[in-house]
């Protein structure tokens, strides 16, 4: 099988540096990327042969879309003439349905769409995959053996991904946000900055490592360091005064809201 990366931005050279870490053979890759400069770059670093979108769609067997919503329907009408038969396209844009997908392709494509994130670099990414009217077994086994290769997959209805695109897609900023917070309270509490940064990315690392190990639901976890009138309940009062948990839901509605938006291109 030959897999075709269309669009080689960080979430396209993720797929990429994952599948070759999982043992795909370079031969089996091709990737697409519009620069000279980054196509030079990309080949050079890991081998693979860049071709541009119509030649690349044409040389696999799966096709990964891995572009901007904006730019989905111009992708599609660049491979709908050169897909091979039965050629299978996953597609990794936000908010873009598979039956919009389907509508852009030959009749009778098997689609899946697929909500990754940036996690994926470092091997821990999140994916949930949802399939289309085509789809069959084999085709999302494929496609969640190709996104396994960096990180978890989910297979969940195509109606949750919305949510899904809220909550885990763009989950990492939230967590990035809160850090940047913390070390910056750390710098104002008098602490140097790397020494701040130090103690609060351990702490995350160490809180998601006791999540995932134990099990607990997270408000055990949290109770076992709420000491009665001591300090982290000092803190906790003050985050619910600010109603900074209905602000995280405020947010995620908003994002969820913003992915309906795109698949209706709304800007």
């Amino acid at each position: 099988m030959t897999v075709a990366i269309l669009g080689a931005g960080v979430m396209g050279e993720t797929l990429l540096s994952g599948l070759l870490r999982s043992g795909r053979s370079k031969e089996s890759l091709v990737i697409s990327e519009r620069r000279p400069e980054r196509a030079a770059e990309l080949t050079e670093k890991y081998g693979v042969e860049v071709l541009d979108n119509a030649a690349a769609a044409a040389a696999a067997t799966t096709v990964v879309l891995v572009v901007k919503p904006q730019d989905m329907a111009t992708a599609l009408g660049e491979i709908r003439g050169s897909l091979q038969p039965d050629a299978l396209v996953v597609s990794l844009a936000a908010g873009i349905t598979t039956t919009t997908l389907e509508a852009g392709l030959p009749e009778g494509t098997p689609v899946v769409r697929v909500m990754p994130n940036t996690p994926a670099l470092v091997d821990e990414g999140m994916a949930a995959v949802s399939p289309g009217a085509h789809c069959d077994e084999a085709h999302l086994a494929e496609a969640e053996e190709l996104l396994r290769s960096c990180g978890r997959v989910l297979r969940l209805p195509e109606e949750y991904l919305d949510a899904v695109t809220a909550i885990s897609g763009s989950g990492p900023a939230y967590i990035f946000y809160v850090v940047e917070a913390m070390i910056e309270a750390g710098v104002l509490l008098g602490l140097p900055r790397a020494t701040s940064t130090e103690l609060v990315v351990q702490t995350l690392y160490g809180a998601a490592t006791m999540l995932r190990e134990t099990g607990e639901h997270p408000t055990v976890l949290r109770e076992q360091v709420s000491s009665p009138a001591g300090t982290t309940m000092a803190a906790l009062r003050q985050l619910d005064d600010h109603k900074v948990r209905a602000a995280f839901l405020t947010a995620m509605e908003a994002a969820r809201d913003r992915s309906r938006e795109l698949a209706t291109g709304q800007g």
